[in-house]
């Protein structure tokens, strides 16, 4: 296999912010008359808002009415309260500079939306390397994670074929997404997912800073 590029992940991968989307997503639900506790929403967190909506709201839509509201309110929370808080993975913004210095490019595959995602990349501390312009985002899918289809829109946005690329992620959302596109992945711990959840990737460290260590030895070297 020749690399050619690599799909970021932004949320639990290079910035350390699931705690604080399933946060959010508790005080959005409670603005709306809904009791859902953190523990019910953290595991979930990875996937788009137009799936975790009707889990806890059934009959809603995350992307209409009320539903939508409850979606806004949450991305409202992440950017003017949350993403001041949030604090890069270990090693972030080493390990993008590294990967773009062996000659990969670099796309943005996140379910965050539009909005988000210059304060996640602000928060990562990687907006010198990374940029809007190098991103698919929730507006560029029909259907978020776990769907295929953020990860099938980054490839087609950078210009490459799945067998060339590997994406680096932290649920195992990330990794069926990827997996459905036919895109490996290489998982983080530090989005609070235990090995077991990450079987399917094809290697797993604890952050960025942990992969940088064994680059050599590690698939982005292949």
């Amino acid at each position: 296999m020749s690399l050619k590029g690599v799909l970021l992940d932004i949320d639990g991968t290079l910035v350390i912010s699931n705690d604080a989307h399933a946060q959010a997503w508790v005080e959005a639900f409670a603005d709306f008359g809904y009791k859902v506790e953190f523990d019910q929403v953290r595991p979930l967190i990875g996937m788009g808002g137009d799936q975790v909506v009707p889990k806890f709201a059934p009959g809603l839509s995350g992307e209409e009415g009320e539903g939508k509201k409850i979606a806004d309110r949450r991305k409202e929370l992440i950017i003017n309260k949350f993403g001041k808080t949030l604090a890069p993975a270990p090693g972030t913004h080493d390990l993008i500079m590294k990967v773009q210095n062996q000659g990969l490019k670099t796309m943005i595959a996140s379910s965050a939306t539009t909005e988000e995602l210059s304060v996640l990349l602000k928060a990562a501390g990687v907006d010198d390397l990374l940029s809007e312009d190098s991103a698919t985002t929730s507006s560029d899918a029909k259907s978020s994670k776990p769907a295929p289809d953020i990860v099938e829109a980054a490839l087609e946005k950078v210009g490459l074929e799945a067998p060339d690329v590997i994406m680096l992620g932290d649920t195992p959302y990330d990794i069926e997404s990827a997996g459905k596109a036919g895109v490996k992945v290489i998982a983080f711990r530090c989005g609070g997912f235990d090995d077991s959840q990450l079987s399917k990737a094809i290697a797993i460290y604890d952050n960025p800073a942990d992969l940088l260590a064994q680059y050599d030895n590690s698939p982005l070297a292949a």
